[in-house]
């Protein structure tokens, strides 16, 4: 597939008679993308399938108030990490407990580690479920993303520095349980 630019699939979905096709390149530019970043937080690709299939619908609900002053990606990663918020609450409300909810997570990664499974990336995948909500995103989107804390900023609508503060103390909570656990 050629390369689109974002400014070519906002025009086209600015207008009612492309608007479809314009929706349709977004998805074929970002999708893969977007999927491992929701996969990298819930895990279970039953669940990363209806997060992404509902921040597409988002993204095409909400596409004309879209106002173009962050990439198209980092809008999209803006409304896949809130709905990924959203599957976590709910799943909160149903199980009650933080806690409870990890082993659900652990539980799903063990499921879907590879049979020769590498010990070490699991370990450091059960690191990154025990961290809290955001500093396991933040993570994520800059260790996995490579996202710079400015982008990850726009996403989360937070500050560059608070990024900084919640990346050091993941890492260093995982760097914790990779040598005590």
């Amino acid at each position: 597939m050629t390369e689109v630019s974002d400014g070519h699939i906002l025009k086209m979905m600015a207008d009612p008679a492309t608007r479809d096709k314009g929706f349709t390149l977004m998805m074929d530019a970002y999708k893969e993308k977007i999927y491992w970043h929701i996969r990298r937080l819930v895990i279970s690709h039953e669940d990363t399938e209806d997060v992404l299939q509902e921040t597409f619908i988002n993204a095409y609900r909400y596409a004309g108030s879209f106002n173009g002053q962050s990439k198209v990606f980092t809008w999209l990663y803006r409304i896949a990490t809130n709905e990924c918020i959203r599957l976590f609450r709910q799943q909160k409300k149903r199980t009650d407990k933080t806690q409870e909810l990890t082993e659900k997570l652990n539980k799903e990664l063990l499921v879907h580690e590879p049979v020769n499974g590498d010990e070490i990336l699991s370990k450091f995948q059960k690191a990154i479920l025990l961290l809290p909500e955001k500093q396991r995103i933040v993570f994520n989107l800059r260790y996995y993303d490579e996202l710079g804390y400015e982008e990850i900023g726009q996403i989360l609508k937070t500050s560059a520095n608070a990024l900084k503060t919640n990346y050091h103390y993941a890492s260093e909570k995982i760097k914790d349980y990779m040598i005590n656990h």
